[in-house]
């Protein structure tokens, strides 16, 4: 018996104001019963961590460009040529004796340069990639929803309640959290607790994973109604 997993996915990581997105598509994955589970988080997992493809090949050139250069050098140094931009054991000796013959501007230039690009290559291996998607409960398969579907309804019930218009609404849906801003209309007071018990309660239904929290801003000065 073949068991197949859908995994859909829609719209983008964005705030909406209402409507949801045709689906993007689905994927399937078919195998035994033991194998199921473990099929299905794979495909889960890739759905919803980026990928670190990019990244690997950024520092993949670099490495490499710094070797053939370095190769490149050692080359021409065996057979008696000069250097093309710095002789390998001149630079090895100016790196020994740093920070002399350096001025220290360009020193902690450099230095922070090096930090820098090291820290945005630590982070990207060490944490996890998370794209702008959550997922739904289903007993039968993996749903994936991007966070601009979600904005969407939770903005859609945000505008219920507070009585306003679509244009008066804006929701922010990231991975842990929701923020919910409203402009109510002149003249018109906005519960700011009515529309926080209704955003939650759609979450409620949706049981997105994981559950973000919850932040309603209502604005100070309302806009002129129609």
């Amino acid at each position: 018996m073949n068991n197949a997993t859908d995994v859909r996915s829609k719209g983008s990581h964005a705030a909406g104001n209402g409507g949801s997105g045709p689906a993007a598509g689905s994927l399937a994955d078919t195998g035994t019963p033991d194998s199921r589970g473990s099929g299905m988080r794979r495909i889960l997992d890739r759905e919803t961590r980026s990928s670190r493809a990019a990244v690997s090949g950024i520092a993949a050139v670099v490495v490499i460009i710094l070797c053939g250069y370095g190769l490149l050098e050692a080359a021409v140094r065996a057979i008696g040529q000069p250097p093309w931009l710095i002789d390998p054991q001149t630079a090895a000796e100016r790196i020994i004796a740093l920070p002399q013959g350096m001025p220290p501007l360009l020193l902690g230039v450099i230095g922070a340069v090096t930090a820098m690009a090291g820290l945005f290559f630590f982070l990207n291996a060490v944490l996890p990639g998370r794209r702008a998607r959550h997922l739904l409960p289903d007993r039968r398969a993996g749903v994936v929803v991007d966070d601009e579907v979600i904005a969407s309804a939770l903005a859609r019930r945000a505008r219920l309640a507070a009585n306003v218009t679509q244009e008066q609404v804006m929701v922010i849906v990231a991975q842990r959290q929701v923020t919910v801003n409203v402009r109510p209309t002149s003249g018109v007071p906005v519960s700011e607790n009515a529309v926080l018990a209704a955003v939650l309660d759609e979450l409620r239904e949706m049981a997105p994973e994981p559950m973000p929290e919850v932040r309603v801003n209502v604005a100070a000065s309302g806009v002129i109604g129609a």
